[in-house]
């Protein structure tokens, strides 16, 4: 047994799963239902009122975006090693057409922060205990059933997360272990031991799979093996979100995002540094900017590197020599979206807001719902995306509904209830949208 076996060995001075997945309530189809919250200490995070604005000088450009194209897979998180997906194909009026059960949902003693991935013509999702599920994507049915914990232990964890290359399902696991598992049928491949937690979905590329740790260590594995083929550690940080961010890889870089609001760009293959930078916010006078985590995924778009702290910091970066194009006193923890000449992104205070990809200028802002309790503020609402497919937006909230905004206007389109809060990203492959509740119900619309 590694000492850090699970996430539930270590010990945080902050436990802001609260602000995260505290509020996991959800009205819709099936009424209400309220998680107990997590243990640890209470931290205010909820500062919000940043007080963006649209830069005039864009007030009249139109937003133009790609043609909407058929993916077929969503393989890991962020849907490619790059994380960035562009716009995405999806029926106008899509419905449900099957929903599964994944397991075990969020509870008192861990939380679901993966969603799931597509590939090979299944979905595949793992569970707030690790159990990892296979279904047919045509109908929902369940095709196999994986525990992932090692033998023997039964305490919670939290973290880790799925990835598909070349026939095998790659999970990032809480026990401190990656695993690879055959996607036919389930069975295992190799499991390694990891020195910490695993925080995030691992990502695969060339034969690699890349892994960030609890105490920010990335690590690349033989993608056939498991064998450790390098590391690189950041700077430990005590306090942070739940969950993590997954580094995004394009050609022979790999983005590395830790918790203490650093990024690192590596060589994929040997993990030697190329150039390193930092989105903790200048001034961290409050709860919010004192957690510099950066959970939101990195992108790699046409040579620019974007990133997101959770500290109030965005910016975009060349991706060859670390040079800042732009940044913005923007937080958030979600994957910015890039599609085109555009980046779309959540901010903290619950806004939707549309940049420019080269000048990072601010084309339009669409503020969401940020309380279920608007008149007293109470019950705040957490917002997992956006995805864009067949020209809207889609965002999911922790309070059971997911919202359609226009991506040329921000104008919101519509709103459907969902059967429960939602804490994870939707995706969409072969003109299907996924969404996974937090009480770990699997819904397929299209």
């Amino acid at each position: 047994m590694t000492r850090f076996r699970a996430l539930t060995r270590w010990t945080l001075s902050v436990s802001v799963a609260v602000a995260f997945s505290g509020a996991l309530a959800g009205c819709g189809w099936f009424g209400t239902k309220e998680a107990p919250p997590l243990p640890g200490e209470r931290m205010a995070v909820l500062l919000f009122d940043s007080e963006l604005k649209a830069d005039p000088q864009v007030a009249e450009l139109a937003v133009r975006l790609p043609r909407p194209v058929v993916n077929p897979d969503w393989a890991m998180a962020g849907g490619r090693s790059n994380h960035a997906m562009h716009h995405l194909a999806l029926g106008d009026a899509p419905g449900v057409v099957w929903r599964a059960d994944a397991g075990e949902g969020s509870g008192d003693e861990a939380v679901l922060i993966a969603p799931p991935i597509v590939a090979a013509g299944k979905v595949f999702t793992i569970d707030a205990e690790g159990m990892v599920s296979a279904f047919d994507a045509r109908n929902g049915n369940r095709l196999w059933q994986v525990e992932t914990a090692p033998e023997g232990e039964d305490s919670a964890v939290v973290g880790g997360g799925l990835g598909y290359a070349n026939g095998r399902v790659y999970v990032g696991s809480g026990y401190a272990q990656v695993l690879a598992l055959s996607a036919e049928n389930g069975e295992q491949v190799w499991r390694s031991n990891m020195p910490a937690p695993v925080r995030a979905a691992p990502s695969v590329s060339d034969g690699r799979v890349f892994v960030i740790t609890l105490d920010n260590q990335m690590i690349a594995l033989s993608a056939e093996t498991g064998e450790r083929l390098w590391g690189h550690a950041g700077i430990s940080e005590v306090a942070g979100l739940v969950g993590g961010a997954s580094p995004a890889v394009e050609r022979d870089v790999v983005i590395a995002p830790f918790s203490s609001g650093e990024i690192f760009a590596l060589r994929a293959e040997n993990g030697r540094l190329l150039w390193t930078d930092n989105l903790t916010a200048v001034r961290r006078v409050d709860a919010i900017s004192s957690l510099a985590d950066i959970r939101g995924l990195p992108v790699i778009d046409r040579e620019i590197v974007l990133a997101i702290s959770h500290s109030g910091r965005m910016a975009a970066v060349d991706r060859r020599i670390g040079a800042r194009l732009w940044e913005k006193d923007i937080g958030g923890t979600q994957m910015p979206w890039v599609a085109g000449d555009y980046v779309f992104v959540i901010s903290n205070d619950a806004e939707l807001v549309a940049l420019t990809r080269k000048e990072g200028f601010i084309r339009w802002i669409t503020r969401l719902p940020r309380f279920e309790d608007e008149e007293d503020r109470e019950d705040p609402i957490f917002w997992s995306g956006p995805v864009l497919a067949g020209d809207r937006l889609i965002v999911a909230g922790s309070h059971g509904e997911a919202v359609s905004v226009s991506p040329y206007t921000g104008e919101v389109l519509g709103r459907f209830d969902l059967p429960d809060g939602v804490s994870v990203t939707p995706v969409v492959a072969d003109n299907t949208l996924y969404i996974l509740t937090d009480d770990a119900e699997l819904l397929a619309l299209r």
